[in-house]
């Protein structure tokens, strides 16, 4: 892979608190653990171990770091602040915070990083 692009956002994921106990074998595959933490500028997150964020997860995150990437406001969609918000796991599990930080780079549309 040749990334080319310094993308506008980096994104960070943290494992915040379990649901069920205080554990999560037998529940979540992945394995999470409090203090866990995932990041990515555009690509799917990964930990420092260089394993990726729970599939599942993945799904939901998605959509709002799109949005960020698109300079909206978290907190229109329930986040903490512009620019995090708080997720529950879609198996219910785990909870997870994400926050995003501007990088300085230009935006890839407005920037035109898309053209030749």
């Amino acid at each position: 892979m040749k990334k080319w692009y310094d993308e506008e956002y980096r994104f960070t994921i943290e494992v915040t608190a379990y649901l069920r106990g205080d554990h999560t074998e037998h529940l979540c595959r992945n394995g999470e653990e409090i203090g866990d933490t995932y990041t990515c500028t555009y690509g799917c997150p990964v930990n420092a171990q260089g394993y990726g964020i729970c599939s599942k997860m993945m799904q939901i995150l998605y959509g709002d770091m799109q949005a960020v990437r698109s300079g909206g406001d978290l907190t229109r969609v329930g986040g903490t602040g512009p620019l995090a918000k708080d997720y529950v796991c879609p198996d219910g599990c785990v909870c997870f915070r994400m926050t995003a930080e501007k990088t300085g780079a230009d935006n890839f549309y407005h920037g035109k990083f898309y053209q030749e």
